[in-house]
């Protein structure tokens, strides 16, 4: 099969992404070939893009996609023509391509591609911090951080979906109804002088259970701020910019508090874990639980153009890259 993929030889802007044309061979051993429907963008494609995640070079590009299945290696139990998806490995940003049929997971009947593309990474991510990272009791608070972002919107429906009273943060006002949506209680804009007292008065003066930050950097302080005696700082992301220099200290003086770096890949690690974890994904959207806001797309070759918008804050929702 030909096909057209993404890669890219030294780090920088999205100006370093390149396209081939190749030709496939037979998958091998353990090995599918699959037709992407649409791949989905995260902002971790721009971490190893930029450099910020290191990565041999050069490299393909894109982690999740929802695709067909064309041809299987040996000892691959999977028909020709279902439908799977994917969060693992790079090199999703492209029409097809083999990967190893461990990193594939079954799509049911009512999930379309575009919609599983959005969500499956997204969605794991969600599942594995409301519901094994950092649980919060039912009537607890939590704060969103990104709370109209890809993984914020559906953590904030997740979340309450789950009995917790949720408050979010956004980078501009346009975005507060999203989140408002979404089920978030409170929506207070990021950069808000009086984010951590407006947080404290919500809550009672306790703070947050958690707090989930996929932002880094910027909003570090400000999420320690907010939090409760015992509460769980969730750090997963960085799209401000890494968070350096903690200080232990500050823990003790925030109230005892817990702070993890979790990567999603540790949760999902385990065949069993990835499968039990992805069947509660697709329960949560097959439900209405959790509706997936695809807020735009771009046609697979504009990907460059996708990177400029998700970096400079201009997207809402998931984003998809249609083949």
């Amino acid at each position: 099969m030909r096909a057209t993929q993404a890669y890219f030889e030294q780090t920088g802007g999205p100006e370093v992404i390149q396209w081939r044309e190749v030709d496939l061979p037979a998958p091998g051993p353990g090995e599918v070939l699959v037709r992407n429907e649409a791949i989905g963008l995260n902002f971790i494609d721009t971490y190893f893009r930029s450099g910020l995640y290191p990565i041999p070079l050069p490299s393909g590009l894109g982690s999740e996609a929802a695709s067909v299945v064309e041809a299987v290696g040996e000892g691959v139990n999977l028909a020709v023509g279902s439908r799977v998806a994917c969060f693992g490995g790079l090199g999703a940003y492209a029409t097809a391509r083999i990967i190893k049929a461990r990193d594939l997971l079954p799509v049911p009947a009512g999930i379309d591609a575009k919609t599983a593309a959005a969500v499956m990474l997204k969605g794991a991510t969600a599942e594995c911090l409301a519901e094994r990272v950092a649980p919060v009791a039912p009537g607890g608070w939590a704060l969103v951080p990104a709370a109209a972002g890809g993984v914020g919107l559906i953590l904030v429906q997740w979340l309450k979906a789950r009995g917790v009273r949720v408050i979010g943060t956004v980078g501009s006002a346009e975005k507060i109804a999203q989140a408002e949506a979404a089920g978030a209680e409170l929506v207070l804009l990021s950069d808000a002088e009086d984010l951590v007292e407006r947080v404290r008065a919500a809550t009672g003066g306790k703070g947050v259970a958690a707090a989930y930050d996929g932002v880094g950097a910027a909003t570090w302080r400000s999420s320690l701020a907010c939090m409760a005696r015992r509460g769980t700082m969730v750090s997963f992301g960085n799209a401000s910019g890494p968070v350096t220099g903690i200080a232990l200290g500050e823990l003790q003086r925030g109230g005892s508090l817990f702070v993890t770096r979790p990567t999603l890949y540790d949760y999902y690690a385990d065949p069993a874990e990835a499968a039990a974890g992805a069947a509660k994904l697709w329960d949560m959207v097959g439900s209405g639980k959790v509706k997936v806001t695809i807020g735009q797309e771009y046609p697979l070759l504009e990907a460059a153009q996708a990177h400029r918008d998700l970096e400079a804050r201009r997207t809402t929702g998931s984003t998809v890259l249609v083949p």
